[in-house]
């Protein structure tokens, strides 16, 4: 009619519908401005998003503009006291003792320092016929016959270190020889085969295994701290540590050659008899 392509708010369009109308009532007027309402509105909505976009970076700008407060700082009087007096009648601290003299001469043997000739000032070092009868230092030095020999130290700057022997009550887990009970193994499974005597309550339960036993072998073949470290049931336990607390002394462990404490741990054995 008006075109090949149908706009419904073209203007032309508004006339035909409201051609035998009412056109005071407001909807013609609506629709003749939509077009106009439409992009106004558009561009205020922009307009409105950009602001709140760019609110934050206003705002700093404004507070760069506004100038601060002028800053009081606050000034104290720090009062200093004057130092304590010294004490005239104190007397300073002796001072500290001068090393031992060495046992042989030395003859000053300082280490090799490169420089140019016209800067050297030390004198020649020793020679191979002095070093025969003395030994090198930081300095020369006579040295003292009656002195203590000192080895692995610098000579006459070193102080005498005690040997402190190893703890005496330290416990072994292994040693170079085991502890041992006397005779042998077979002396002491004889040993418990007479001392042990099969309790009563365990004897009818029909109770049979081993109880594992771990105690200390002390330095003189004695038996300290006797626990059980597995056990079969309260009879036998108390039996096995009864029989081993009456042991005659074990041969005590040694290491380097000295008795130690050692620990150790022995299987015993509880079977009825008759049962394989």
């Amino acid at each position: 009619m008006f075109g090949s392509k149908l706009d419904i708010l073209d203007q032309k369009w508004i006339d035909v519908v409201f051609s035998s109308r009412n056109k005071a009532y407001g909807a013609y007027e609506l629709r003749k401005d939509n077009s106009k309402n439409t992009n106004r509105a558009l561009v205020i909505a922009i307009i409105v998003f950009v602001f709140i976009i760019s609110l934050p970076t206003i705002i700093n700008k404004l507070k760069g503009l506004i100038p601060k407060a002028d800053e009081k700082v606050k000034i104290t009087d720090v009062v200093l006291l004057p130092p304590p007096p010294v004490d005239q009648t104190k007397k300073p601290p002796p001072p500290p003792p001068e090393p031992p003299k060495p046992k042989v001469d030395q003859v000053r043997f300082p280490p090799p320092v490169v420089k140019p000739d016209n800067e050297v000032k030390e004198k020649d070092p020793p020679t191979i016929k002095e070093l025969a009868v003395a030994d090198p230092g930081q300095k020369d030095q006579k040295g003292d016959p009656n002195a203590d020999i000192r080895i692995d130290e610098p000579v006459g700057n070193s102080d005498i270190k005690q040997v402190v022997e190893e703890d005496p009550n330290k416990i072994f887990a292994s040693v170079e020889n085991l502890p041992e009970f006397p005779g042998g193994n077979e002396k002491f499974g004889a040993y418990l085969s007479k001392t042990i005597r099969y309790p009563a309550v365990d004897r009818e339960n029909g109770t049979q295994g081993r109880v594992i036993l771990t105690f200390v072998v002390e330095r003189d073949g004695s038996l300290t701290d006797i626990k059980v470290s597995r056990s079969l049931s309260a009879g036998t336990d108390a039996e096995a540590i009864r029989a081993l607390k009456g042991s005659p002394k074990w041969k005590p462990g040694i290491q380097n050659g000295r008795p130690v404490r050692v620990q150790y741990s022995v299987p015993v054995s509880f079977t009825l008899a008759g049962d394989n």
